[in-house]
Protein backbone atom coordinates (compact mmCIF):
# COMPACT_ATOMS: atom_id res chain seq x y z
CA UNK A 1 0.00 0.00 0.00
CA UNK A 2 2.72 2.57 0.52
CA UNK A 3 4.30 2.07 -2.53
CA UNK A 4 1.08 2.56 -4.03
CA UNK A 5 0.51 5.65 -2.42
CA UNK A 6 3.84 7.68 -3.32
CA UNK A 7 2.55 7.28 -6.76
CA UNK A 8 -0.52 9.16 -6.37
CA UNK A 9 -1.40 12.27 -7.33
CA UNK A 10 -1.55 14.68 -4.43
CA UNK A 11 -5.01 15.35 -4.82
CA UNK A 12 -5.97 11.94 -4.46
CA UNK A 13 -3.60 11.39 -1.25
CA UNK A 14 -5.68 14.61 0.76
CA UNK A 15 -8.18 12.16 2.30
CA UNK A 16 -5.83 9.78 2.96
CA UNK A 17 -5.22 8.89 6.70
CA UNK A 18 -1.71 7.50 5.60
CA UNK A 19 -0.89 9.99 3.48
CA UNK A 20 1.53 11.49 5.89
CA UNK A 21 3.64 8.86 5.74
CA UNK A 22 3.45 7.54 2.41
CA UNK A 23 4.03 10.70 0.75
CA UNK A 24 7.36 11.66 -0.46
CA UNK A 25 7.79 15.42 -1.63
CA UNK A 26 10.57 15.62 -4.37
CA UNK A 27 11.11 11.77 -5.08
CA UNK A 28 9.49 10.02 -8.10
CA UNK A 29 9.56 6.35 -7.68
CA UNK A 30 9.61 4.37 -10.40
CA UNK A 31 9.67 0.48 -8.98
CA UNK A 32 10.35 -1.39 -6.55
CA UNK A 33 13.83 -3.30 -5.98
CA UNK A 34 12.70 -6.92 -6.13
CA UNK A 35 12.91 -8.81 -2.99
CA UNK A 36 11.80 -12.20 -2.97
CA UNK A 37 11.90 -12.87 0.60
CA UNK A 38 12.53 -10.84 2.79
CA UNK A 39 9.50 -8.61 4.76
CA UNK A 40 11.20 -6.31 7.12
CA UNK A 41 12.62 -4.01 4.06
CA UNK A 42 11.67 -2.01 1.15
CA UNK A 43 13.45 -0.38 -1.27
CA UNK A 44 11.74 1.97 -3.97
CA UNK A 45 14.05 2.93 -6.96
CA UNK A 46 13.79 6.85 -8.00
CA UNK A 47 13.66 8.21 -10.94
CA UNK A 48 16.99 10.13 -10.36
CA UNK A 49 18.99 6.91 -9.37
CA UNK A 50 18.33 7.43 -5.63
CA UNK A 51 16.70 4.65 -3.63
CA UNK A 52 14.23 5.13 -0.80
CA UNK A 53 14.78 2.23 2.21
CA UNK A 54 12.25 1.80 4.76
CA UNK A 55 12.70 -0.56 7.93
CA UNK A 56 9.46 -0.34 9.88
CA UNK A 57 8.93 3.63 10.68
CA UNK A 58 12.12 4.40 9.59
CA UNK A 59 13.40 5.75 5.98
CA UNK A 60 16.65 6.34 4.38
CA UNK A 61 17.43 7.97 1.01
CA UNK A 62 20.41 6.44 -0.95
CA UNK A 63 21.99 9.13 -2.90
CA UNK A 64 24.32 8.03 -5.28
CA UNK A 65 27.75 9.67 -5.58
CA UNK A 66 27.49 13.06 -8.03
CA UNK A 67 23.89 12.97 -7.31
CA UNK A 68 22.46 16.36 -6.05
CA UNK A 69 19.85 15.25 -2.40
CA UNK A 70 16.55 16.09 -3.99
CA UNK A 71 14.32 19.30 -3.06
CA UNK A 72 11.78 18.98 -0.36
CA UNK A 73 12.07 15.55 1.48
CA UNK A 74 9.61 14.74 4.05
CA UNK A 75 11.80 15.41 7.56
CA UNK A 76 11.60 11.64 8.30
CA UNK A 77 14.06 11.03 5.76
CA UNK A 78 17.51 10.24 6.22
CA UNK A 79 20.31 11.05 3.67
CA UNK A 80 22.83 8.89 2.84
CA UNK A 81 24.64 10.52 0.37
CA UNK A 82 27.48 8.01 -1.12
CA UNK A 83 30.18 6.99 -0.79
CA UNK A 84 29.15 5.87 2.36
CA UNK A 85 32.16 4.98 4.01
CA UNK A 86 33.87 4.47 7.81
CA UNK A 87 30.94 2.78 9.00
CA UNK A 88 29.84 2.25 12.67
CA UNK A 89 29.37 -1.69 12.35
CA UNK A 90 27.34 -2.74 15.87
CA UNK A 91 25.61 -5.10 14.83
CA UNK A 92 27.40 -8.45 14.00
CA UNK A 93 25.14 -10.10 11.68
CA UNK A 94 25.30 -7.28 8.95
CA UNK A 95 28.90 -8.16 8.59
CA UNK A 96 28.87 -11.19 7.00
CA UNK A 97 26.74 -10.05 4.29
CA UNK A 98 29.10 -6.80 3.92
CA UNK A 99 32.10 -9.50 3.48
CA UNK A 100 30.69 -11.37 0.64
CA UNK A 101 30.22 -8.51 -1.44
CA UNK A 102 33.65 -7.49 -0.92
CA UNK A 103 32.49 -3.92 1.30
CA UNK A 104 35.03 -4.63 4.03
CA UNK A 105 36.79 -1.59 3.20
CA UNK A 106 33.77 0.75 3.87
CA UNK A 107 33.78 -0.14 7.60
CA UNK A 108 36.02 1.63 10.24
CA UNK A 109 34.32 0.75 13.79
CA UNK A 110 33.41 -2.21 15.44
CA UNK A 111 30.97 -2.71 18.35
CA UNK A 112 32.20 -6.03 18.73
CA UNK A 113 36.02 -6.52 19.84
CA UNK A 114 38.34 -8.36 18.00
CA UNK A 115 38.10 -11.83 20.21
CA UNK A 116 34.75 -11.95 20.05
CA UNK A 117 34.62 -12.18 16.08
CA UNK A 118 34.44 -15.55 14.65
CA UNK A 119 34.81 -14.13 11.05
CA UNK A 120 38.79 -14.37 10.29
CA UNK A 121 37.87 -11.29 7.66
CA UNK A 122 36.71 -9.51 10.59
CA UNK A 123 38.78 -10.38 13.50
CA UNK A 124 42.02 -9.55 11.36
CA UNK A 125 41.20 -6.47 10.22
CA UNK A 126 40.69 -4.93 13.92
CA UNK A 127 43.82 -7.15 14.91
CA UNK A 128 45.83 -4.93 11.97
CA UNK A 129 44.51 -1.77 12.86
CA UNK A 130 41.93 -1.41 9.74
CA UNK A 131 38.95 -1.25 11.85
CA UNK A 132 38.83 0.11 15.57
CA UNK A 133 36.80 -0.72 18.43
CA UNK A 134 34.47 1.85 19.31
CA UNK A 135 32.64 0.51 22.58
CA UNK A 136 29.54 -1.68 22.20
CA UNK A 137 25.96 -0.37 21.49
CA UNK A 138 25.42 0.60 24.88
CA UNK A 139 28.40 2.85 25.35
CA UNK A 140 29.82 3.65 22.20
CA UNK A 141 33.06 5.89 21.92
CA UNK A 142 31.55 9.20 20.19
CA UNK A 143 35.32 10.97 20.13
CA UNK A 144 36.26 7.56 18.14
CA UNK A 145 33.37 7.76 16.19
CA UNK A 146 34.02 11.44 15.39
CA UNK A 147 37.73 11.67 14.31
CA UNK A 148 37.21 8.55 11.84
CA UNK A 149 34.64 10.90 10.14
CA UNK A 150 31.80 8.18 10.75
CA UNK A 151 29.22 7.91 7.72
CA UNK A 152 26.68 5.38 9.19
CA UNK A 153 26.21 3.89 11.98
CA UNK A 154 24.57 0.10 11.62
CA UNK A 155 22.65 -1.04 14.60
CA UNK A 156 20.11 -4.21 15.75
CA UNK A 157 17.07 -3.33 17.47
CA UNK A 158 19.17 -3.37 21.11
CA UNK A 159 19.70 0.12 20.49
CA UNK A 160 15.98 0.92 21.33
CA UNK A 161 16.74 0.08 24.91
CA UNK A 162 19.37 2.64 25.04
CA UNK A 163 17.61 5.56 22.60
CA UNK A 164 19.46 8.07 24.41
CA UNK A 165 22.81 6.64 22.47
CA UNK A 166 20.60 6.39 19.08
CA UNK A 167 19.58 10.57 19.29
CA UNK A 168 23.49 11.21 20.48
CA UNK A 169 24.45 9.92 17.38
CA UNK A 170 22.65 11.45 15.00
CA UNK A 171 22.85 14.65 16.98
CA UNK A 172 26.31 14.26 16.35
CA UNK A 173 25.20 14.08 12.48
CA UNK A 174 25.78 10.52 12.22
CA UNK A 175 23.13 8.54 10.77
CA UNK A 176 21.71 5.65 12.14
CA UNK A 177 20.22 2.60 10.06
CA UNK A 178 18.73 0.02 12.50
CA UNK A 179 18.59 -3.04 10.70
CA UNK A 180 16.26 -6.02 11.78
CA UNK A 181 17.09 -9.12 9.67
CA UNK A 182 16.59 -11.23 13.09
CA UNK A 183 12.99 -10.44 12.27
CA UNK A 184 12.88 -12.22 9.43
CA UNK A 185 10.79 -15.57 9.84
CA UNK A 186 12.95 -18.10 7.34
CA UNK A 187 17.21 -17.84 6.20
CA UNK A 188 16.92 -16.78 3.00
CA UNK A 189 14.71 -14.05 3.94
CA UNK A 190 17.63 -13.13 6.60
CA UNK A 191 20.04 -13.90 3.59
CA UNK A 192 18.44 -11.21 1.44
CA UNK A 193 19.34 -8.18 3.53
CA UNK A 194 22.90 -8.58 1.42
CA UNK A 195 20.89 -7.06 -1.06
CA UNK A 196 20.22 -3.94 1.36
CA UNK A 197 23.82 -3.58 2.01
CA UNK A 198 24.37 -3.89 -1.62
CA UNK A 199 22.74 -0.59 -2.50
CA UNK A 200 24.25 1.40 0.24
CA UNK A 201 27.54 0.46 -0.47
CA UNK A 202 26.89 0.23 -4.08
CA UNK A 203 27.60 -3.45 -4.88
CA UNK A 204 23.80 -4.65 -6.54
CA UNK A 205 25.62 -6.58 -8.93
CA UNK A 206 27.41 -8.88 -6.32
CA UNK A 207 24.79 -8.49 -3.90
CA UNK A 208 22.61 -10.69 -6.57
CA UNK A 209 25.33 -13.16 -7.40
CA UNK A 210 25.52 -14.01 -3.72
CA UNK A 211 22.27 -14.50 -3.20
CA UNK A 212 21.19 -16.37 -6.24
CA UNK A 213 24.22 -18.61 -5.50
CA UNK A 214 23.09 -19.49 -1.70
CA UNK A 215 19.77 -19.90 -3.57
CA UNK A 216 20.43 -22.01 -5.61
CA UNK A 217 23.05 -24.24 -3.85
CA UNK A 218 19.74 -25.52 -1.25
CA UNK A 219 17.30 -25.59 -4.36
CA UNK A 220 17.40 -29.17 -4.71
CA UNK A 221 16.21 -30.37 -1.19
CA UNK A 222 12.74 -28.98 -2.30
CA UNK A 223 12.77 -31.64 -4.92
CA UNK A 224 13.51 -34.30 -2.12
CA UNK A 225 10.64 -35.63 -0.06
CA UNK A 226 10.92 -35.13 3.75
CA UNK A 227 13.17 -37.55 5.82
CA UNK A 228 10.88 -38.31 8.43
CA UNK A 229 13.22 -37.50 11.49
CA UNK A 230 12.52 -35.44 14.35
CA UNK A 231 14.24 -32.98 15.78
CA UNK A 232 15.46 -31.19 18.44
CA UNK A 233 17.74 -27.82 18.68
CA UNK A 234 18.22 -26.47 22.31
CA UNK A 235 20.60 -25.45 24.65
CA UNK A 236 20.80 -25.97 28.59
CA UNK A 237 21.60 -23.09 30.75
CA UNK A 238 23.56 -22.94 33.74
CA UNK A 239 19.71 -22.54 35.85
CA UNK A 240 18.64 -25.58 34.79
CA UNK A 241 16.47 -24.75 31.35
CA UNK A 242 16.37 -25.76 28.16
CA UNK A 243 16.46 -23.00 25.67
CA UNK A 244 14.41 -24.28 22.49
CA UNK A 245 13.60 -22.27 19.18
CA UNK A 246 9.53 -21.22 18.79
CA UNK A 247 7.80 -23.03 15.56
CA UNK A 248 8.27 -20.07 13.65
CA UNK A 249 11.74 -19.15 14.02
CA UNK A 250 14.29 -19.66 11.06
CA UNK A 251 16.02 -22.31 12.79
CA UNK A 252 13.04 -24.32 12.41
CA UNK A 253 12.54 -23.62 9.14
CA UNK A 254 15.52 -24.65 8.09
CA UNK A 255 15.22 -28.15 9.99
CA UNK A 256 12.22 -28.38 7.60
CA UNK A 257 14.12 -27.68 4.65
CA UNK A 258 16.52 -30.07 5.43
CA UNK A 259 13.82 -32.70 5.77
CA UNK A 260 13.80 -32.51 9.34
CA UNK A 261 10.64 -32.32 11.52
CA UNK A 262 11.01 -29.80 14.82
CA UNK A 263 9.68 -31.30 17.27
CA UNK A 264 8.78 -27.72 18.80
CA UNK A 265 6.71 -26.50 16.21
CA UNK A 266 3.97 -26.15 18.03
CA UNK A 267 5.54 -23.29 19.92
CA UNK A 268 3.68 -20.10 19.06
CA UNK A 269 5.16 -16.36 19.71
CA UNK A 270 4.15 -15.67 23.69
CA UNK A 271 3.90 -12.00 23.12
CA UNK A 272 7.43 -10.69 22.50
CA UNK A 273 9.63 -11.11 19.79
CA UNK A 274 12.06 -13.11 20.97
CA UNK A 275 13.24 -16.22 18.86
CA UNK A 276 13.83 -18.73 21.67
CA UNK A 277 11.29 -20.06 24.72
CA UNK A 278 13.38 -21.32 27.73
CA UNK A 279 10.86 -24.67 29.04
CA UNK A 280 11.62 -26.45 32.22
CA UNK A 281 14.11 -29.59 32.13
CA UNK A 282 10.52 -31.94 32.44
CA UNK A 283 8.73 -30.05 29.74
CA UNK A 284 11.93 -30.19 27.45
CA UNK A 285 12.44 -34.03 28.67
CA UNK A 286 8.29 -34.38 27.36
CA UNK A 287 8.45 -32.76 24.23
CA UNK A 288 12.42 -33.99 22.83
CA UNK A 289 12.68 -37.42 24.64
CA UNK A 290 12.00 -39.61 21.66
CA UNK A 291 13.59 -37.13 18.82
CA UNK A 292 15.63 -38.95 16.80
CA UNK A 293 18.34 -36.77 16.42
CA UNK A 294 19.37 -33.58 18.95
CA UNK A 295 21.32 -30.59 17.63
CA UNK A 296 22.71 -28.29 20.50
CA UNK A 297 23.29 -24.62 20.05
CA UNK A 298 26.73 -23.94 21.57
CA UNK A 299 26.50 -20.01 20.54
CA UNK A 300 24.58 -19.42 24.02
CA UNK A 301 26.63 -21.69 26.22
CA UNK A 302 29.60 -23.01 24.84
CA UNK A 303 30.27 -25.89 22.89
CA UNK A 304 30.44 -29.34 24.07
CA UNK A 305 32.26 -32.60 22.72
CA UNK A 306 31.50 -35.58 24.55
CA UNK A 307 28.26 -37.19 25.83
CA UNK A 308 29.96 -37.22 29.09
CA UNK A 309 29.53 -33.04 29.06
CA UNK A 310 26.33 -33.26 27.40
CA UNK A 311 24.66 -35.53 30.85
CA UNK A 312 26.74 -32.97 33.10
CA UNK A 313 24.84 -29.93 31.71
CA UNK A 314 21.34 -32.45 32.11
CA UNK A 315 21.56 -35.71 33.76
CA UNK A 316 17.93 -36.30 32.27
CA UNK A 317 19.78 -36.11 28.86
CA UNK A 318 20.70 -39.76 29.57
CA UNK A 319 17.61 -41.45 28.81
CA UNK A 320 17.26 -39.47 25.80
CA UNK A 321 16.50 -41.61 22.46
CA UNK A 322 19.22 -39.64 20.10
CA UNK A 323 21.90 -39.61 23.26
CA UNK A 324 21.37 -43.53 23.70
CA UNK A 325 21.69 -44.06 19.53
CA UNK A 326 24.27 -41.88 19.32
CA UNK A 327 22.88 -39.05 16.97
CA UNK A 328 23.47 -36.05 19.26
CA UNK A 329 25.34 -33.14 17.24
CA UNK A 330 26.36 -29.58 18.43
CA UNK A 331 26.62 -26.48 16.19
CA UNK A 332 30.32 -24.23 15.91
CA UNK A 333 29.88 -21.13 18.19
CA UNK A 334 30.76 -18.99 14.87
CA UNK A 335 27.00 -20.08 13.60
CA UNK A 336 25.12 -16.68 14.04
CA UNK A 337 27.98 -14.65 13.15
CA UNK A 338 28.08 -16.75 9.59
CA UNK A 339 24.44 -15.37 8.41
CA UNK A 340 25.25 -15.66 4.86
CA UNK A 341 26.46 -19.12 5.32
CA UNK A 342 23.09 -20.72 5.93
CA UNK A 343 23.23 -22.90 3.40
CA UNK A 344 25.94 -24.95 4.82
CA UNK A 345 24.26 -25.49 7.90
CA UNK A 346 20.91 -26.39 6.33
CA UNK A 347 23.11 -29.29 4.24
CA UNK A 348 24.64 -30.09 7.27
CA UNK A 349 21.56 -30.77 8.26
CA UNK A 350 20.28 -32.78 5.23
CA UNK A 351 23.39 -35.16 5.81
CA UNK A 352 22.80 -35.89 9.06
CA UNK A 353 19.00 -36.59 8.74
CA UNK A 354 19.52 -38.80 5.26
CA UNK A 355 23.09 -40.57 6.83
CA UNK A 356 23.22 -40.99 9.94
CA UNK A 357 26.73 -39.99 11.16
CA UNK A 358 28.62 -38.58 8.81
CA UNK A 359 32.03 -37.48 9.07
CA UNK A 360 32.20 -34.54 10.87
CA UNK A 361 35.02 -33.09 8.96
CA UNK A 362 33.04 -32.96 5.81
CA UNK A 363 30.47 -30.63 7.78
CA UNK A 364 30.96 -26.88 8.44
CA UNK A 365 28.32 -26.05 11.39
CA UNK A 366 27.65 -29.55 13.08
CA UNK A 367 30.42 -31.85 14.80
CA UNK A 368 28.88 -35.64 16.38
CA UNK A 369 29.50 -35.80 20.49
CA UNK A 370 31.16 -38.86 20.64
Amino acid sequence: MKRLLLCLPAVLLAGCAASTQAKTDGLTIEKSYPLDYAQQFTADECADGCTLITIAEDRYLVVPQGTAVPQGLDADITVLQQPIENIYLVSTSAMDPILSIDGLDAVALSGTQAESWYLDAAKAAMQNGQIAYAGKYSAPDYETILTADCGLAIENTMIYHTPEVKEQLEKLGVPVLVERSSYESGPLARMEWVKLYGILLGKTDEAERIFSDAEQRIAPLADKAPTGKTVAFFSITSNNLATVRKGGDYVAKMIEMAGGSYVFADLTDSGNNLATVNLSLEDFYAGAQDADVLIYNSTIEGEITTREELIAKCPLLADFKAVQTGNVWCTSQSLFQQSMELPDLILDMNRVFTEGTPDSSELKFLTHIQ
